[in-house]
């Protein structure tokens, strides 16, 4: 199964803001329509940087509903679906196809340590119960469990998986899935820092955090590395890599959310046990924004 919307290059992670303890959606509305006219590829809502582990059922629902009614059909949208409960994952995945989303991104079950067999099973009953295509989201830095190179290539023999996003920060693997899984699979960074390697050894694009805050210096990184031009993509890349690294230095996303407030797109508000980052960090993130270019 494929999308009609091609999903490639720079996909923003999005983060989710707050304002009084609720989502602010005139403040999303308006973020998602600057990141499409800023040249984002694509848009990851109800991720990790979304916080999506403190939003209600809801609120996760409406998050991905005002996503896709803002995107208009101009961009994918790859809802997050994720679960450590096979159950709750089928129910999100439902939803993001109820709602219109274009695919669902639905991470490896954590905390839950499940074997091979088990990662495998529960994808598969995914796949067996929505008929939405599915990005497997790899990242085993928070899920615990890692997807090995053969289960991947068994679960992209499932009729709606088309790809994964790695968060392994393991850049061999991509010729290794390209040889198992196929050229048309699409293999997706989880990392912003590894994203240049990643499109060197076949990749398509990232999932990127940095992008919520720079989504035109984001967009031409990754339509360098969509023409061939790397030698250009090595040099917006060196513009770029503090604040791919930076915006890490407290737990994301409140150096993301800081930066945005900076650019006064929204408020800084995170939800527990996300705390507003530390101001040594937020002077680093003001110089990495200074040294990607962007204006403050």
């Amino acid at each position: 199964m494929t999308t009609q919307k091609p999903i490639h290059g720079s996909m923003t992670a999005l983060v989710t803001p707050f304002k009084d303890g609720k989502v602010d959606e005139t403040a999303f509305g308006d973020f998602v329509n600057w990141q499409i006219e800023s040249g984002t590829h694509g848009l990851v809502p109800c991720g990790t940087t979304g916080e999506s582990a403190t939003l209600s059922d809801d609120e996760h629902k409406r998050v991905i509903k005002l996503c896709v009614e803002a995107a208009a059909g101009r961009v994918p949208v790859i809802a997050g679906a994720g679960s450590n409960e096979t159950t709750v994952s089928i129910r999100y995945a439902s939803h993001a196809k109820d709602l219109g989303a274009d695919a669902a991104l639905i991470v490896t079950p954590y905390y839950n340590k499940p074997s091979q067999e088990g990662i495998f099973q529960h994808f598969k009953a995914i796949s067996d119960a929505v008929d939405i295509p599915i990005i497997v989201y790899n990242i085993p830095g928070r899920s615990v469990v890692d997807i090995s190179n053969e289960t991947m290539a068994r679960l992209s023999t499932l009729p709606t998986v088309i790809g994964c996003k790695d968060a392994t920060g393991d850049i061999s693997r991509v010729t290794t899935l390209i040889d198992r899984c196929g050229e048309d699979f699409i293999q997706l960074s989880g990392d912003d820092p590894t994203s240049l390697a990643h499109s060197v050894y076949g990749g398509k694009g990232c999932i990127s955090v940095g992008s919520n805050v720079a989504p035109d210096k984001y967009a031409a990184f990754h339509n360098a590395m969509l023409s061939g031009d790397y030698a250009l993509a090595r040099k917006l890349h060196e513009k770029l890599d503090r604040l791919h690294k930076d915006l890490f230095l407290d737990p994301s996303p409140a150096p993301a959310k800081y930066a945005l407030t900076e650019l006064g797109r929204m408020g800084p508000d995170v939800r527990l046990p996300m705390t507003p980052c530390r101001d040594e960090t937020k002077a680093a993130v003001i110089a990495a924004m200074k040294r990607a270019g962007i204006t403050i």
